[in-house]
């Protein structure tokens, strides 16, 4: 998390032990009220609000040609993807880097219209920056966050694993905020969705580009 988040907290959160449910709640609040600097955005991971700058060209790249594809993939069905929303459950906020939804997506959208309700979110991709924070992020902190939510597959294309891989996980069991399934690629390496909306659906060096040099 960095310094920015840090004292947003401070001015905002009580100085005695709070609940869960509480500290949830100022988390909350102190999200909504955030005012960030352009090119910086804020997620509510766990139990921290986290401000990470927007990616860089070559992670921009990657997303788009992923939501691009699977976009393609899914004209014909009911479902989309999505980029640069907000998708919310209960008190935790996330802005994946690319997201499945119904087209119409409006029995989902959250009441106050901050984003969609994780619940109507079949699949979520992220693509991993540079920096430790960011591996941790989306290997450690993400991963339970998504499996706790029963988000049904959840991708990590990571530049900075190795050459480079693709990671799809599946089968998650909230209660224990784990994904039961995965299956872990070089790039270069045909790696399929296994299952919902997007199910079939291939990724390849035309989405993450070919090994990196080592």
């Amino acid at each position: 998390m960095t310094a920015l988040a840090h004292e947003t907290l401070e001015a905002v959160m009580p100085k005695v032990a709070t609940s869960p449910s509480e500290l949830d709640e100022v988390l909350w609040q102190a999200w909504k009220a955030m005012e960030l600097p352009e090119g910086y955005r804020a997620e509510i991971v766990e139990e921290f609000i986290e401000v990470s700058p927007t990616g860089r060209y070559s992670h921009g790249r990657i997303a788009n040609r992923l939501r691009h594809a699977l976009s393609l993939f899914l004209d014909d069905s009911d479902f989309t993807a999505y980029q640069d929303m907000n998708v919310i459950h209960r008190r935790k906020v996330w802005i994946p880097d690319v997201f499945i939804s119904l087209k119409d997506a409006e029995e989902h959208v959250t009441e106050d219209d901050l984003g969609i309700d994780a619940g109507g979110v079949e699949l979520i991709a992220e693509v991993v920056s540079p920096g430790k924070d960011s591996l941790d992020r989306d290997h450690a902190r993400k991963r339970r966050a998504y499996a706790r939510a029963g988000i049904p597959v959840y991708l990590i294309i990571d530049d900075y694993d190795g050459q480079g891989s693709v990671r799809v996980l599946s089968d998650p069991a909230p209660d224990r905020a784990r994904y039961e399934s995965e299956v872990r690629m070089p790039y270069g390496s045909a790696v399929t969705v296994p299952e919902g909306p997007a199910k079939g659906f291939v990724i390849t060096e035309a989405i993450t580009g070919a090994l990196r040099r080592s």
